[in-house]
Order: C-alpha cells, then sequence, then structure tokens
C-alpha cells in the first residue's frame, strides 16, 4: 500500500510547489483531525491517511526537485508539518521523520544509489540515525549489525535510513586525516529488518516508533553517507542544514502545531454557552484563566517568531551560498528547545484547565499526551540548552556542532 502510494506521489516527477503543499494540508486537516483517534487505535496512520499524504505529495517535501520532490525551504516546511501536526501530532510526526530520512538520502548518497532508489518514484523512509549499530568492512560495502529504538514512520516504511559505525581491526575506524569516528547512515531495505512491536508509550502513539534490529545485513558502499556531511551530491542549498539542522526544524515544527491546536481548543471550550471543565465556572473562565490565558498566547507567538527570524536568517545566507555558521546552528538550536518547552508549558496549562474534559479521552489529552513525549527527545534536552549557553557566551571557540553538542572539527 505504501509502495502504491508513494508512485502516485512521484507520477509525472514534478513535485508541487511548496505553497501548494501547505494550502492542501490544510484543506486536509479535517480529515486527519478526524481520523486521529482511528490512528491511535491502530498503533500507526490509517491507510486513508497514508493514501491521503502520499496523494498531496507530502511524502515529497523535502525531496530533492530532481527526483521529483518539492525540496521546500525551512520556513515554508515549518508551516507544513505545523499545518499537520495542529490536525494530528503523531501524522505531522510521521511525515517529518519519514522526510529527514528520504530527504537526507536522496541528497547525500552517491548517484548510482539515489538513482536507483529515487530515478522512477519517491519511497517512504523511516529509521534512527544514531549510530548504534557495528558495521564491518566487506567487499562492495559493509555488513552491519545492531539494534535502535524509536524507529518513527517504520511501519509504512520501504526503506530505513540508519545509524552506524565502521569498525576496523575490532576498533571504531576514523576517517582519513581524521581523529574523529567514521559514523555513517546506511540505507537498508525493509527486508533487511525485524521488527520488534514494543510502542507501548504516553503519546504519538499512531507514529508506531516500534524498535527494530538489523543481523548482518550487507549494504552496497554508495548505499552510505556520512553522518555528518552537509554537502549535498543532489539538490540545492536547503541540503547544506545537514541531518541534525533538517531534524530541529521539524520538531520545532511539531511543538508549534500542537501547542497551538491545544490552545485553540481551549479558546473554544471557554467560549462554549455549556459544559466547560469545573475550572471555569463562568463563559469566557474568569479574570485569572484570562490573564493565563493571554500570557500562554504571548509565549507562543513569541517562540514562533523567533524561530521563524532564525530561519529566515538561514535561508538568507543558504541563497547567497553561504554555509550555515555555527551561531546561525546554534540559534536554531535554542529555538528549537525554546519552542518546546513553551509548547510543554502550554499544553500543561491548557490540561489543567481542560479539567475532566482533557482527562479522558479526546484532542486536549492527545495534545497534552503528544507533547510531552515528543519533549522526551534527545534533541530538546538541558544539555543542548547549557551548549548553546556556552557558545552564545563566546567560551566554545574553534567548536563546531555534533548531535549532542559542541566538538572539536572533524
Amino acid at each position: 500500500m505504501a509502495q502504491a502510494a508513494a508512485e502516485r506521489t512521484a507520477a509525472g516527477r514534478a513535485g508541487p510547489e511548496p505553497s501548494a503543499l501547505i494550502a492542501r494540508a490544510k484543506e486536509l486537516s479535517p480529515f486527519l483531525s478526524g481520523q486521529a483517534a482511528a490512528n491511535e487505535q491502530k498503533g500507526a496512520l490509517t491507510d486513508d491517511v497514508v493514501s491521503a499524504l502520499a496523494d498531496a505529495g507530502f511524502f515529497g517535501a523535502w525531496i530533492p526537485r530532481c527526483y521529483g520532490g518539492s525540496e521546500a525551504s525551512p520556513v515554508e516546511y515549518l508551516e507544513l508539518i505545523e499545518t499537520l501536526s495542529y490536525a494530528d501530532g503523531s501524522t505531522g510526526w510521521v511525515v517529518m521523520a519519514t522526510q529527514v530520512a528520504a530527504g537526507t538520502a536522496a541528497a547525500y548518497l552517491p548517484r548510482s544509489a539515489a538513482d536507483a532508489i529515487f530515478g522512477e518514484r519517491i519511497p517512504v523512509f523511516a529509521g534512527v540515525g544514531a549510530p548504534r549499530g557495528r558495521a564491518e568492512p566487506a567487499e562492495g560495502g559493509y555488513r552491519l549489525t545492531g539494534d535502535w529504538s524509536y524507529g518513527s514512520g517504520i511501519l509504512h516504511a520501504e526503506y530505513l535510513h540508519t545509524g552506524g559505525m565502521v569498525f576496523e581491526n575490532g576498533a571504531p575506524r576514523k576517517l582519513p586525516g581524521s581523529q574523529a569516528l567514521d559514523a555513517r547512515i546506511f540505507i537498508v531495505p525493509m527486508s533487511d529488518v525485524t521488527l520488534r512491536g514494543n510502542w507501548d508509550v504516553l503519546g504519538l502513539n499512531a507514529t508506531g516508533s516500534v524498535d527494530y534490529d538489523i543481523t548482518d545485513a550487507f549494504v552496497r558502499e554508495d548505499y552510505t553517507h556520512l553522518q555528518s556531511t552537509k554537502e549535498p551530491r543532489q539538490g540545492g542549498p536547503l541540503y547544506k542544514l545537514g541531518i541534525q539542522g533538517l531534524g530541529g526544524i521539524c520538531h520545532s515544527a511539531f511543538a508549534l502545531g500542537t501547542a497551538r491546536r491545544a490552545l485553540d481548543e481551549m479558546a473554544a471550550i471557554a467560549r462554549a454557552e455549556a459544559g466547560r471543565p469545573q475550572l471555569l465556572p463562568e463563559r469566557g473562565g474568569g479574570e485569572s484563566f484570562q490573564e493565563k490565558f493571554a500570557h500562554a498566547e504571548a509565549e507562543l507567538r513569541a517562540a514562533r517568531a523567533f524561530l521563524v527570524e532564525t530561519l529566515h536568517d538561514v535561508e538568507a545566507g543558504l541563497e547567497r551560498g553561504d554555509d550555515v555558521s555555527v551561531r546561525q546552528f546554534t540559534l536554531m538550536r535554542l529555538a528549537l528547545n525554546h519552542v518546546t518547552s513553551v509548547g510543554g508549558e502550554v499544553c500543561g496549562f491548557v490540561f489543567h484547565y481542560g479539567g475532566g474534559i482533557a482527562l479522558r479521552d479526546g484532542t486536549l489529552q492527545r495534545c497534552f499526551r503528544d507533547m510531552h513525549t515528543g519533549m522526551q527527545h534527545i534533541t530538546t534536552g538541558p544539555n543542548i540548552l547549557r551548549q548553546c549557553g556556552i557558545e552564545l557566551l563566546g567560551m566554545a571557540p574553534g567548536k563546531v556542532w555534533g548531535p549532542r553538542g559542541l566538538i572539536d572539527p572533524p
């Protein structure tokens, strides 16, 4: 089913303009929202949702244009995932996870492999980039073994992008002329993957982010690329952001969309003539609630404005042909951390004043669960915030950003 849907996405080899993707996401929002409960019950997106996403072209949003994708800019993509997450957090999360995995594969793989995978259609990707696998060099490629957690979207995927460390003579291999370890992304068909089926979590239930194993799978050399690469072989300057930069935009968009939905739902409840929760005994909620609601609105809008300002600055640099600077990466990671923190506060506020309505199964409860599940992602932890502070204080000269913090350049 996923393969057929992806073939429809790639038909004609011309992806929709990003503005058309955003407009279609807004049109589909009522349908996607209406499917949220069925998604959760299934533990994955329903077939109808996956087909709708593919038909709309969302699985090509970050695929290079040369392969029929839309190659959306950072701000355009932010709005797309924000809109999908507003409709349903799990739907937004699956699309953003598949696009980081597929988009980077299409951009960074050698042309031979990229053409083989994306030359005729756009398949659905998933996987985990953390280098938890062990790859042993073999003739023409590597033998990959390992186990990974949190394979978001994996129940809909044909291929995995999965991280591993190359070992040679029993020790991790270093990149030539460098002290950096050879950490790679390996592109593996789902036929080489064993799923554990253990997605028993608080929220984001429909992402189906199950753990998985790979045992002694052969991966051709041209089906791998360095985890740290920011030099696209296909596609435009967007891909100079690298996996971490692209992923940060995705997680920021999820937090914004989910928190905005929670606030809008709370406003609708406060305006209702009847059926309000106990903490809102009168229409409009009373002075204390109104003050806190206004504060939550201001905090969310301010967090979004900081993020958009940062992304516009990055876009301007990319259009000039510049690389993304260390300070720009710092501000992107700071904005992600801040948006996520504010989103958590907003959803906590809404859950508290939602009373029994939020307690029961429904949109308020789902926003709270999804947001607090998304907040556990490593990209938004307190260590990242501290690392941002160190760089902003000018105390990290010569450092660059790695997946988990500031590091020496490779």
